[in-house]
């Protein structure tokens, strides 16, 4: 048997037929044309493997149709993979490329029955432990079933897209021929068509659906979500004598200063006196760029007399505005109500869409909020300043970082910091985890023996090192081990990361592996279905905020039971 394959010659000469070279073409309606596909045998035989492969399990449950697109991808992949390695062959062996016997197509036929059936059904099995693990109950048996009629599609889909630039490429080479040899035309001719075809996904296809996308979110954005009213407190953005007009707030800050704690239900879950927490919010529709909505938002928080409180929280939102409700009830219920909260919106798209185009707006968004809060702040007398703490969801997490260069940074200009969910890029994440002390693994990493900076999956089991003092400004990270926010990376394509050679976290299966390119896409799919997850697990943060914040504000008048108690009132479906 030997391979074949679509490659051209390196000089771009015109198509030949894929299963033959210098072999007189078969009579048309024969028994051997009418049998041979239009494949090539190295080609299959990487699809099949990296198929196959696909259905080992990542991060997070996957339904039918995600799997079979994953697969399909795969596949592509392997394909190219495939034709790639046997023109590669070809060229040390020195030969051209022969006709596959049919009895090496039947062999590829038995096996990929075989192996693909076998590959399938663990793949269930291995879904069906992530969602035990997870406490999933959904599970679709038609999307299971669809799933290798949607590999197919996108199989075939990748490879017409792949063959559609190839005859360009070997247009374009016969073309710039008549000027140049046909080396150099083969050379010029596939960075023409790579460029084009990278500008055309870049360019073209994600810049049209980034501006659908934020057209179609910015009419969402002039909504108000059910149950929200405007505030009648002058404590709050929106409401009376407020700087900021409750239709300027955007959908997510119009939920975030007309709901929350008050004073009369934190004094009930706590039967001590509480007071009246403060927010206030700054939406795109209130100013037109980054630096003049943060002053408006503390020129707003400084009115109310957020300034005047015992601790006063600077939030960074995710893209669409958004606040975990979690993270600033839990502060407010630990501070008894003596609180002020402030935020701010940078864009309309949603946060997983955000992570991936939206990264400049919130690093900015986080340096002038905090900057605008720590100017005021600064200048007011030692003994008359609230603590000042600093917090950040996925996205959120990120721009948080970048008001500060490091860990003094944060130790010297808060007196406490909580992100929840840091997306693997944020550059003071990935400082504190690249350089951590050796034996702490990268899901539970240990920087500077904990004396300021610490990672938690879930901080009422502990947060290590539980041995080491943690004394003065605390910096936590909460991440859990199934989150792709904070594990994916486009390094994955290529290199394995230490977490995945490491022992896995209690909600992530042993039999996760990394595989060159599979684990890419895999971890990649999981992105949009982060938060489709119960509490705990993925990128949903709720309860983890009670003792989170409680380890980083330390108040002294909450007992266990109290923190288990507030717990059910921040998520009472747990």
């Amino acid at each position: 048997m030997t391979p074949d394959t679509h490659e051209p010659p390196p000089d771009g000469s015109p198509d030949r037929d894929d299963a033959k070279t210098g072999e007189a073409e078969p009579a048309a309606g024969s028994a051997k044309r009418r049998w041979q596909p239009d494949l090539t045998l190295p080609g299959c035989w990487g699809a099949l493997v990296l198929a196959c492969l696909s259905f080992t399990p990542s991060l997070l449950p996957r339904g039918g149709v995600l799997q079979g697109l994953i697969c399909g991808i795969s596949a592509a992949i392997g394909y190219g993979l495939g034709v790639v390695a046997a023109y590669v062959w070809r060229a040390f062996a020195d030969r051209e490329a022969r006709s596959a016997s049919r009895g090496s197509w039947r062999v590829l036929v038995i096996c990929a029955i075989v192996l693909f059936g076998l590959s399938f059904g663990f793949g269930q099995y291995w879904q069906h432990e992530i969602r035990r693990l997870m406490a999933v109950t959904d599970y679709n048996v038609v999307t299971t079933i669809a799933c290798p009629f949607v590999a197919a599609l996108v199989f075939w889909l990748l490879l017409l897209a792949g063959r559609g630039l190839r005859r360009l490429y070997r247009w374009l080479a016969r073309l710039l021929r008549r000027w140049v040899g046909p080396r150099a035309a083969a050379v010029v001719g596939w960075v023409v068509v790579a460029g084009l075809a990278w500008s055309l996904v870049s360019g073209v296809l994600l810049a049209g659906f980034v501006n659908a996308a934020n057209e179609a979110f910015s009419l969402r954005d002039t909504e108000t979500p059910e149950g929200v009213h405007q505030p009648t407190t002058t404590l709050r953005s929106g409401g009376p004598g407020s700087l900021v007009p409750w239709d300027t707030l955007g959908r997510q800050g119009r939920a975030f200063t007309g709901s929350g704690p008050t004073a009369r239900d934190i004094g009930a879950f706590t039967h001590r006196p509480a007071q009246e927490p403060i927010r206030a919010y700054a939406g795109l529709e209130t100013s037109g760029d980054a630096e003049s909505r943060a002053e408006r938002a503390v020129a707003d928080l400084r009115r109310a007399g957020g300034f005047e409180r015992a601790n006063l929280l600077v939030i960074t939102t995710t893209g669409s505005g958004w606040v975990d409700p979690a993270a600033v009830d839990s502060f407010e219920y630990l501070g008894d109500g003596d609180s002020a909260s402030v935020a701010l919106q940078y864009s309309y798209l949603p946060s997983w869409l955000s992570y991936l185009v939206d990264q400049s707006k919130a690093r900015e968004a986080g340096r002038e909020l905090f900057d605008a809060v720590y100017d005021v702040w600064s200048k007011l007398p030692q003994d008359q300043r609230p603590r000042l703490f600093v917090a950040g969801e996925s996205l959120g997490s990120f721009g948080g970082e970048t008001a500060f260069s490091g860990e003094y940074d944060l130790r010297n200009r808060t007196a406490g910091t909580l992100f929840a969910g840091p997306p693997n890029f944020n550059t003071l994440f990935r400082e504190f985890s690249d350089h951590r002390d050796a034996g702490s693994p990268e899901i539970e990493p240990v920087y500077k023996e904990g004396r300021t900076v610490r990672f938690t999956d879930e901080p009422a089991d502990g947060i290590p090192p539980a041995d080491r003092p943690w004394n003065g400004t605390r910096v936590l990270y909460l991440m859990h081990p199934s989150d792709p926010i904070v594990w994916w990376s486009p390094q994955l394509a290529l290199s394995e990361p230490d977490w995945i050679g490491e022992a896995p976290g209690s909600d992530v299966l042993e039999e996760m592996v990394w595989i060159p390119f599979v684990t890419f896409w895999q971890v990649t799919a999981d992105l949009p279905f982060s938060t489709g997850v119960p509490d705990g697990h993925g990128h949903t943060y709720k309860a983890a905020y009670v003792d989170g914040w409680n380890a980083v504000m330390r108040p002294t008048d909450f007992t266990p039971q109290d923190l288990d108690r507030l717990r059910d009132v921040i998520q009472p479906d747990q």
